[in-house]
């Protein structure tokens, strides 16, 4: 009897205990769900009433811990083995809750540019670190980028301890040919530069190394906008080794009109050539809108704006290695062709074709195939991302969306919040409409004309089409009126 009295109280206390876990992790799982603002109101509901439902039946299963003989001993046994069950799913579900919240978190709310500054020497030259060039002429164009240039200096000479002998030159082709030429012995410069000089300069990158580097960041500023309202976003395509904050040319630039209401998104690309003014930069002279990206993603933003008086509220900078990461974790895309071609190894038909990541990038990046180069090359981007946008609508996605975040969060970079994110995460969940999407690229004619970021240096580039950029300015704008 006395044995039979401990097992009764020792039941009842782990019984207890298990309905107390039980429901503490239900309102842990309910409220983490509710916090992280990305399931709609009507599922929260849903998820309550069924946690309640389940508490209810381990009730009553444990009810002889309660005091109460609802099911017996083989009742009780049964509610802790499905409480169990029930917390470790919940569990799952709480970890997976907090890593894609951290994910989100990683990826978006950007707010800072970085301007890596660099000092590079000759292949042959000894200098292992930048104390053991504390005597060399030193190299610096005057034409650009002036306030990055000064930091830099001061920075060097804190490192070596004396002030450097600093040669300017008067632009950033001259400073590149003085260091081959051995006038200088090193060149400082921003390292986002460096695609300007192999432009101008054959075989550069081959002759030279970087001895030393110093990040500079700063601040974006970024107009508010609500996430419910029609919005622009700019999804910049950029080919950089190391941290994506890092500014860079940009060789994708692709305008992304939404309009939440009507379920409409425009696809706008624009030549990575295209001839341009950059605002706050260029002034009055042109250059080439891949250029822009070298002094910050928010310039190449307002570039975009002027070209096509809109403005862009978001940016997506992403890399060719966030391409084949996106493309096979979402098991591959399918991507209309215009044409049948070759390219990277790989075959293409005209019509639909099914691509795993490799076959995308291959897909993107290809122009020497076709008669229209460039502007084809443009229209093969938003092919790929159309066929990502049509198989994210899949709802199957959301069992994948904490891998593709999770692989893809080194190599992409947006300035939409986590808030933002997950309300419209929200909104899709809630409506489950699909969407309908439409496409558009800006064209013009090639030419070679000098380019503000190179000097003199004639480059290849393209002149707008002016009546284009104004029919597709006009297209942004009905998409975004629409109600």
């Amino acid at each position: 009897m006395e044995y039979y009295l401990t097992r009764r109280k020792r039941d009842s206390i782990i019984g207890k205990m298990i309905f107390l876990l039980q429901l503490i992790i239900s309102v842990g799982f309910a409220a983490i769900l509710w916090k992280s603002g990305m399931i709609p109101r009507e599922f929260l509901v849903v998820t309550v009433v069924v946690l309640l439902a389940i508490l209810g039946v381990i009730f009553i299963l444990l009810g002889e811990a309660f005091g109460y003989q609802f099911a017996g001993r083989k009742g009780n046994i049964t509610g802790v083995v499905i409480s169990l069950l029930v917390n470790l799913i919940l569990g799952i579900g709480i970890i997976y809750l907090a890593k894609t919240d951290a994910v989100l978190k990683n990826v978006g709310g950007a707010t800072h540019k970085t301007d890596n500054m660099i000092v590079v020497v000759r292949n042959e030259d000894p200098a292992e670190g930048i104390e053991d060039a504390k005597n060399y002429r030193f190299g610096c164009q005057t034409a650009l980028d002036q306030d990055n240039n000064a930091l830099m200096i001061k920075d060097i000479e804190s490192k070596v301890g004396r002030e450097i002998n600093l040669i300017e030159c008067e632009t950033l082709i001259d400073e590149a040919e003085a260091l081959l030429d051995g006038r200088i012995e090193a060149a400082i410069y921003n390292e986002a530069y460096g695609s300007v000089i192999e432009e101008a300069v054959e075989g550069y990158a081959d002759q030279v190394r970087i001895l030393y580097q110093y990040g500079i960041e700063t601040e974006i500023e970024i107009d508010e906008t609500d996430i419910e309202k029609s919005f622009n976003i700019y999804i910049s395509g950029i080919d950089v080794a190391g941290s994506i904050t890092k500014n860079s040319r940009s060789d994708v630039n692709i305008i992304m009109t939404v309009n939440p209401s009507t379920k409409k998104i425009l696809l706008t690309t624009t030549p990575r050539d295209y001839y341009v003014q950059i605002p706050g930069i260029s002034g009055e002279t042109r250059d080439k809108l891949t250029h822009a990206g070298i002094y910050g993603v928010d310039r190449s933003m307002a570039t975009l704006e002027n070209l096509y008086d809109i403005d862009i509220s978001y940016f997506a900078r992403v890399n060719f290695t966030s391409l084949i990461t996106i493309v096979d974790t979402l098991g591959g895309v399918d991507v209309e062709s215009e044409y049948a071609f070759e390219a990277g190894g790989y075959s293409f038909k005209k019509g639909m074709n099914h691509l795993d990541g490799e076959q995308a990038l291959a897909f993107a990046r290809e122009r020497y195939s076709f008669k229209d180069g460039d502007n084809q090359r443009g229209k093969n981007q938003e092919a790929i991302l159309k066929g990502i946008l049509d198989r994210i609508m899949f709802p199957d996605i959301l069992f994948q969306a904490n891998d593709i975040l999770n692989n893809v969060a080194d190599c992409v970079e947006t300035n939409m919040t986590r808030d933002e994110m997950a309300k419209f995460i929200n909104m899709q969940l809630s409506e489950r409409a699909s969407w309908e999407i439409e496409t558009a690229a800006a064209t013009g004619n090639g030419d070679k004309q000098a380019c503000f970021s190179s000097g003199s240096q004639l480059l290849y580039v393209m002149w707008p089409d002016e009546a284009v950029v104004s029919d597709i300015s006009r297209r942004m704008k009905k998409i975004e009126g629409e109600n």
